[in-house]
């Protein structure tokens, strides 16, 4: 087991009993703001996710809120932009859902924190896609397992991959 393995499971992973985005309820739960706030495990994460970054990606997105720092390292780490991707347009100001600089026909790798039945992220590659962006792929650091690559796949968008499964993270129901 590796030593970052080792830290996201005492660090981020939780036991109880959590009521998950998707409504599915599970004993265990990634606690994305314990790992993204925390450098000693957002630095190795960040540098991970850079090797499933394909060749020819000009921009990084990641859907409100709990991607936003993951991508945001990213972007520092591989020296491309990235965009927010908020969860509906904002009724102020510039009226945007997506946040950042982009021009129609780019190439977009979405980045997501965790997966379960894809919800946010199709979300969030759904508006790209409507915005002119040609969406690549879509990675993130946890696939639970829970119908997202197929979900993905069935919305016509490509998952490129995952970190880690539960299994590896010792998040067995």
């Amino acid at each position: 087991m590796t030593a970052l393995v080792e830290l996201i499971k005492t660090k981020a992973v939780l036991r109880g009993q959590f009521m998950l985005r998707s409504g599915k309820i599970s004993r265990f739960y990634l606690d994305k703001y314990r790992l993204a706030t925390q450098p000693q495990i957002l630095g190795p994460v960040t540098e991970a996710l850079s090797e499933l970054i394909p060749t020819g990606v000009q921009l990084l997105a990641g859907p409100e809120l709990g991607a936003v720092a993951l991508v945001a390292a990213l972007s520092l780490k591989v020296q491309k932009p990235f965009l927010i991707i908020r969860k509906s347009v904002k009724d102020y100001g510039t009226n945007k859902r997506i946040e950042g600089t982009f021009e129609s026909g780019q190439s977009v790798l979405l980045v997501e924190d965790v997966l379960t039945t894809g919800g946010a992220v199709l979300s969030a590659a759904q508006a790209c896609k409507e915005a002119g962006l040609n969406v690549v792929g879509i990675v993130a650091i946890l696939n639970r397992g829970k119908g997202a690559e197929e979900n993905i796949a069935q919305a016509g968008f490509k998952f490129l991959g995952a970190l880690y499964t539960e299994a590896d993270l010792g998040m067995v129901e």
